[in-house]
């Protein structure tokens, strides 16, 4: 008898702890630390860092969802940017020497969804609506809408990194 994968994560009931209205946030950062893992294990590092017609690579999308959970959940708290997070900002499109392997890469984004969550799970719903202020200038946000952004912004690098491993597992492109 085959085994059938099981549903996206959406389907499998709520997260524990999860306060009810950030369920979504914390359903769609466990799709994607199951996608990054599947899509980005079996890659080689020459794979992990290619830029297909220039395009950012594999891992500076993983180092940039993981990097971006950070400081955004840090925006939510009402706190600035630490010395550190500026830093690495900076510096995050550079793979570095040597450039990481997918595993520790695949590693770093789940400890930083995992600490994610637990900043769900300590927010209480009463704090959604607070503002927020967003980056240097301070743009104008809420609790809700950084952690909803969250959500957002990583599916849209995670469907970037399997586009990409797709091209460059694929080899060059025919004539």
């Amino acid at each position: 008898m085959e085994r059938s994968a099981p549903p996206e994560v959406w389907l499998r009931g709520p997260v524990p702890g999860i306060p009810s209205l950030l369920q979504p946030v914390a359903h769609a950062l466990l799709q994607a630390v199951e996608d990054v893992r599947r899509t980005v294990d079996p890659l080689s590092v020459a794979h992990l860092w290619a830029r297909p017609g220039g395009a950012p690579s594999v891992g500076f999308h993983v180092r940039h969802v993981s990097a971006s959970l950070d400081r955004l959940f840090t925006y939510a708290r009402g706190e600035g940017l630490s010395e550190e997070q500026r830093a690495f900002l900076e510096s995050e499109t550079e793979p570095g020497s040597p450039p990481p392997e997918a595993a520790a890469l695949a590693l770093e984004f789940e400890r930083q969804v995992d600490r994610a969550l637990a900043q769900l799970r300590a927010t209480p719903e009463s704090t959604l609506l607070e503002p927020r202020g967003v980056g240097r200038l301070q743009l104008p946000s809420t609790v809700l809408g950084l952690l909803v952004h969250t959500a957002e912004h990583t599916q849209r690098h995670v469907g970037q990194i399997i586009t990409t491993a797709k091209i460059v597992q694929a080899g060059p492109a025919g004539p």
